[in-house]
């Protein structure tokens, strides 16, 4: 049998969406940047497309598990240009990425004048 005209089961497509899912989780409580965080998170949502494709193509087989990905998508590029935006303000005013330094943006006495 040719390796590479082997099928590629549901198992191994599960195994990889959980391994890639393990790594953003893993990344996302150990990173401090926040780029490796926005990093993180957006591999954790390729996992869910990875399996929301998945088992349209196994089980449903009209499209919506696609259409699902493909929205979310858009909405994980939404996400990193609202994230990017933030961390770019965040340099400007603290000269750092660091996502414990965004603790420090609030003002103490609520809204300034």
């Amino acid at each position: 049998m040719n390796i590479w005209n082997t099928p590629i089961g549901m198992g191994e497509v599960l195994t990889l969406s959980a391994f890639l899912f393990s790594i953003g989780l893993y990344g996302l409580f150990t990173r401090r940047g926040i780029i490796a965080i926005l990093m993180c998170i957006e591999l954790m949502l390729n996992a869910v497309n990875l399996n929301l494709i998945a088992f349209d193509r196994l089980y449903v087989h009209d499209g919506a598990g696609q259409v699902m990905a493909l929205f979310s998508i858009a909405v994980a590029a939404a996400e990193i240009a609202v994230g990017l935006a933030l961390t770019i303000n965040l340099f400007r005013l603290r000269a750092a990425t660091n996502a414990d330094e965004a603790d420090s943006l609030h003002e103490p006495n609520g809204f300034r004048n």
